[in-house]
């Protein structure tokens, strides 16, 4: 999939952000890191994955997303076939935070 130099300069991005230790250092990091446009387009697909895992349907997303559907489908593949679990770790750690923090 990627090139054994690309493999390592991955890894390294992984560890940086496992260094970080707030939203706020992480939200730093990112706006260094990459252009607005694509800190949009990374939110609008977690934004997307978000819904999808609500059982949302594409037009709803559309509508609240003003995404194509076609980038629907690629996130939807991503949650589906192709996923290495990412998406449902950050959603099952944020539901657990928002239920400790109601009791």
């Amino acid at each position: 999939m990627f090139k054994p130099m690309d493999e390592a300069h991955i890894k390294d991005l992984y560890e940086a952000f496992a260094v970080l230790k707030s939203a706020d250092e992480i939200a730093m990091f990112m706006q260094d890191l990459c252009t607005p446009q694509e800190l949009v387009a990374i939110a609008q697909r977690y934004q997307i994955a978000k819904l999808l895992s609500e059982d949302c349907r594409y037009a709803e997303i559309v509508e609240k997303t003003g995404t194509s559907t076609a980038t629907i489908s690629r996130v939807n593949r991503s949650l589906s076939m192709v996923s290495s679990g990412g998406y449902a770790i950050v959603f099952d750690r944020l539901k657990k935070q928002s239920e400790d923090a109601a009791e």
